[in-house]
């Protein structure tokens, strides 16, 4: 079985975190967002895993040499334009010539899916198209999926007025394609697979939906993306966990650490306390310090206060400073 993992988006809404680190390089528990998602599609039966790239490929190159991935082989389609979701399935598909049934992923999404299992429920169906379907608390802030007994899509209706939705059920980001949703793409075209070719293929009726409750979470938000990394540490996530403190982490045994995860490469000095928050690879927080509920990529000074905030990798928060609600750099200035 093979996929495409569309990783071709900016990370604009995790930035300052990705002026520095691609989005999907970005670690979460210790391991970055792709190896996890990767992972997840071996176990559902993936051998041959395509990343749909809109810029470089350089620092996957450079993070998986051997050209492999949790045990899935890589390929890298690198759009010469941004192609959007369905273009980019296109250019993917084309490039490394997929031609049957095959799994495509959003980048950002991690989950506990069953792949094999939403494979054989598409297979079984005769479907050209099966989304994963997730259940929401309130669909009027989403586009919401009506469908059938059988699981068959009837429509989509986007942000419906509250009390208005025909389900709690959205597009989880993960599909089943048969190649002749190929067809229906325009190669070179910018297309829109969620606005434009999941409808066509709705008209035809061929495309179903399969909705779980498995763990799933979007990481391409800071607050999700912070989330995503404490899940692991507080046993929100059934069957999954790590270590709070990675090995290569440097923390002063007179430092206070609560509820967690700090990287490889990071130092929290003594005196420090730091709750509920994510410290990356290079970050530092030094004797006297706070920092809670926060992503931290740079250099917290002493006495300092930061608090749901995120600061990228060459930011410096300063001496005895306040800081709560704050990306630094912030990505609106200038």
């Amino acid at each position: 079985m093979r996929a495409v993992v569309l990783v071709g988006g900016f990370g604009t809404r995790l930035r300052p975190l990705t002026y520095s680190v691609p989005k999907p390089m970005l670690p979460v528990g210790h391991v970055a967002i792709i190896e996890r998602l990767v992972a997840n599609l071996v176990r559902g039966g993936v051998t041959d895993v395509t990343l749909a790239l809109g810029f470089k490929p350089e620092p996957f190159l450079d993070a998986f040499p051997d050209g492999t991935c949790a045990g899935a082989v890589l390929h890298y389609a690198v759009e010469p334009e941004p192609l959007d979701t369905a273009g980019a399935i296109r250019f993917a598909a084309d490039a490394t010539g997929i031609d049957d049934t095959f799994v495509v992923a959003n980048g950002d999404i991690l989950t506990d899916l069953d792949i094999a299992a939403l494979v054989d429920f598409h297979r079984a169906r005769g479907a050209e198209a099966t989304l994963h379907l997730i259940a929401v608390d309130d669909p009027s802030a989403f586009g919401v999926v009506a469908l059938d007994d059988t699981g068959l899509i009837e429509r989509f209706v986007e942000k419906p007025a509250p009390g208005t939705a025909p389900s709690n059920f959205i597009n989880a980001g993960t599909y089943v394609l048969e190649p002749s949703v190929l067809a229906r793409i325009p190669t070179g075209r910018k297309v829109s697979i969620e606005r434009v070719t999941f409808p066509s293929i709705v008209d035809d009726r061929r495309v179903f939906g399969w909705a779980t409750d498995d763990y799933w979470i979007d990481t391409g938000k800071p607050d999700l993306y912070l989330q995503a990394n404490l899940d692991l540490v507080t046993g929100a996530r059934d069957g999954a966990d790590c270590a709070p403190v990675d090995a290569g982490a440097h923390v002063s045994t007179d430092a206070v650490v609560v509820d967690s995860v700090i990287d490889g490469g990071a130092t929290v000095d003594a005196g420090a306390r730091v709750e509920r928050s994510v410290l990356l690879a290079g970050s530092s927080v030094a004797g006297g310090a706070v920092v809670r509920g926060s992503i931290v990529m740079g250099r917290v000074c002493s006495g300092a206060s930061v608090v749901d905030s995120v600061i990228g990798a060459d930011a410096v928060v300063d001496t005895d400073e306040v800081l709560v609600g704050v990306r630094r750099p912030d990505p609106d200035a200038g």
